[in-house]
């Protein structure tokens, strides 16, 4: 055993018996894993947990709904797996729950690496299987190698792992790229190749989502751009940052918080116009400009024609009439934006009101952009997602030192990045009170003081606050300020929930648009009429993720959403509503849903000209479960 592979062992003996890593034994991402391991009840030598992979299910759903990663990383997988081919190793993608989605490699390691479940369908997530490159670059969000008995599990320690995250263009994870293989052949350079195949990946997720942006293509030398290494930054016609790769953030000195949030004329100092309006499709070999900070980039510009020609009419359209371009017929919802954009040009705090779901975000920005500060910063906070430890630095920020674990350089805080332009609070019924009275008295006094330090910082900002509580109850309960409450109500919205909106139509041919930007999708009839009459708890939010499964259920040649594209769980709340599956107002009896029961797998068993594996791959279910289906609907009918 060699001397570091038994220190590995005696810090983890250190960490059973004492519950803490040894100092210095391990890097401080190993010994939060491990930490993380030992709390959600791993074993090093334990029985592996056992885990509910339900592989006719829960991959099949990873895999639906992973459908544009998984396009997206083949080829380049393809690419890797013939760099590491007869190194006695494997290439690995997974998703964001750290399920292995889809795995190539040599065949005699693929059947020793089965041995320990590191297989399609398997859950790496270090709750289950202990720290591992995959599951702890998912709860790392970043890249890491694990070798040997860095592993938590000893049965893993014959393994070598590379893993590096996989982002969206909104800055979001996706999954993980990942290389494991025999710890004999560890090579230096894999982590290295897997983090280049991330960003290949991510490149290639960048371009296929924001094909209806301006796309800036940009690197400090004009040979760069087209690499690998070249940024990709996407915006709208009226210039807020949309979309982004890492590389194009880290150029541009961002974070994945800025997209949505942040101007291009905050950064570069060239305005929109004038870069469309030089733009020749070779713009990177021309001079450079700069950043706000003076670096030189040089930017090949990527847009539709229409956007080159008409720029200045865009952005006044867009910004004139954010606020109408939500409105698509609801007399409720337009009554709601009326309201708003009369307030939008004046220094009243808005609030809105709603049910989780129904759209409060994308309306305060709306009103934003339908505003006289519609070119300065619009920063979002949800005070239910901020940890009660972390708001009061989040918001207020912080001087340098001011606590242990602060940046060494401070934090400047949300509230002063608002400065400008419009504070969103996002559920600020879930504020804690102590951070109720701090948030009072800046917007009495209208200035910010920063945690360890003791000099106020004047702040300028429109309000707007959501919530979908009764604050005016719950101030009268004693558990939120009444004085804050009148604060921040200037003016009450109510936005109306999905199952009183009368434009269902028209919101469902806007959300498949968004989801199927390179073709036209439609619901069937039946379907559409059945999915407007459902409460949809979770609103428009519930709606649009449904929308975005189904769609990826659907084969390459068709366009048209049915019953067999929904998920199962959605099926049967639908089939126990008691409104009729076909007839609209009719009570459904049993016979009705049994009929349209086998209707859908009369229709999905015709598509698939007989096949019964294909039909249920259609259906989403097991075959067994479509034969039990059959016999079940067979035999009512026959009854």
């Amino acid at each position: 055993m060699t001397q570091s592979a038994l220190a590995l062992r005696q810090a983890r003996s250190h960490l059973l018996q004492y519950g803490e890593c040894l100092s210095g034994a391990l890097d401080e991402r190993i010994a939060r894993s491990w930490r993380r391991s030992l709390e959600a009840g791993v074993m090093p030598t334990g029985r592996l947990m056992e885990i509910d992979l339900r592989p006719d299910n829960a991959l099949r759903y990873a895999l639906a709904t992973n459908q544009d990663l998984l396009a997206h990383s083949q080829p380049v997988m393809d690419y890797l797996y013939q760099q590491v081919k007869r190194s006695q190793s494997m290439v690995i993608l997974a998703d964001k729950q750290a399920t292995l989605l889809h795995t190539m490699g040599d065949v005699d390691f693929l059947n020793k690496a089965e041995r320990v479940a590191l297989s399609s369908g398997s859950c790496w997530q270090e709750s289950y299987r202990g720290t591992n490159a995959i599951g702890t670059s998912v709860a790392e969000s970043s890249s890491v190698e694990i070798n040997g008995t860095e592993h938590f599990l000893e049965r893993n320690g014959f393994l070598t792992c590379a893993a590096s995250p996989i982002m969206s263009a909104d800055g979001k994870l996706l999954g993980v790229i990942d290389i494991s293989g025999d710890l004999r052949n560890r090579h230096p350079h894999t982590l290295g190749l897997v983090n280049m195949a991330a960003r290949m990946i991510e490149n290639r997720l960048v371009l296929a989502s924001c094909q209806r942006h301006i796309r800036l293509h940009l690197h400090a030398q004009p040979e760069g751009i087209g690499s690998v290494a070249e940024g990709i930054i996407a915006i709208s016609a009226d210039g807020w940052i949309v979309g982004a790769n890492r590389t194009g953030l880290e150029i541009m000195h961002l974070s994945p918080n800025d997209i949505g949030s942040a101007k291009i004329s905050n950064v570069l100092d060239v305005r929109l116009e004038e870069l469309l309006s030089r733009n020749s499709y070779r713009f990177a070999t021309s001079r450079p400009i700069h950043l706000h900070d003076g670096t030189p980039l040089f930017i090949q510009v990527h847009a539709v024609e229409s956007m080159l020609t008409s720029v200045p009419a865009v952005e006044r359209t867009t910004t004139a009439d954010a606020l109408s371009n939500l409105d698509l017929g609801d007399p409720m919802w337009r009554r709601a934006t009326d309201k708003a954009r009369r307030v939008a040009h004046k220094h009243i705090p808005l609030l809105l009101h709603g049910e989780s779901g129904v759209g409060k975000e994308l309306f305060a920005r709306a009103v934003h952009e339908s505003g006289a500060r519609r070119d300065k910063p619009f920063v979002a906070i949800n005070c239910a997602a901020l940890p009660e430890h972390l708001i009061e630095a989040e918001l207020f920020g912080y001087v340098p030192g001011a606590f242990t674990g602060a940046r060494r350089e401070g934090y400047i805080g949300r509230l002063r990045e608002a400065h400008g332009g419009t504070l969103f609070l996002d559920e600020i019924g879930d504020m804690p009170l102590a951070m109720q009275t701090r948030l009072l008295r800046v917007l009495q006094d209208r200035q910010v003081t920063p945690l360890g330090s003791g000099k106020a910082v004047k702040v300028d900002f429109s309000l707007i606050c959501a919530t979908h509580r009764k604050l005016r109850e719950d101030a009268d309960k004693g558990i939120f300020r009444s004085d804050l409450y009148y604060r921040i109500n200037g003016l009450t919205v109510n936005l109306p929930a999905l199952r009183e909106r009368t434009d269902f139509q028209a919101l469902t041919e806007r959300i498949l648009d968004e989801h199927n930007p390179e073709c036209a999708v439609h619901l069937k009839p039946e379907l559409l009429a059945k999915l407007s009459r459902y409460p949809w708890p979770g609103n428009i939010r519930q709606y649009s993720n449904l929308l975005r499964t189904a769609s990826a259920m659907l084969d390459a040649h068709e366009k048209c959403i049915d019953w067999r594209h929904m998920p199962d769980d959605l099926l049967d709340e639908l089939a126990a509503d008691t409104q009729s599956l076909v007839h609209d107002g009719a009570a459904a009896s049993p016979q009705n849903l049994k009929a349209v029961s086998l209707a859908v797998i009369q229709q999905a068993l015709q598509d698939s000209h007989g096949n019964v594996s294909a039909t249920a791959r259609r259906l989403g279910i097991s075959r067994q479960t479509l034969y039990r289906k059959i016999a079940l609907a067979r035999q009512h009918s026959v009854g």
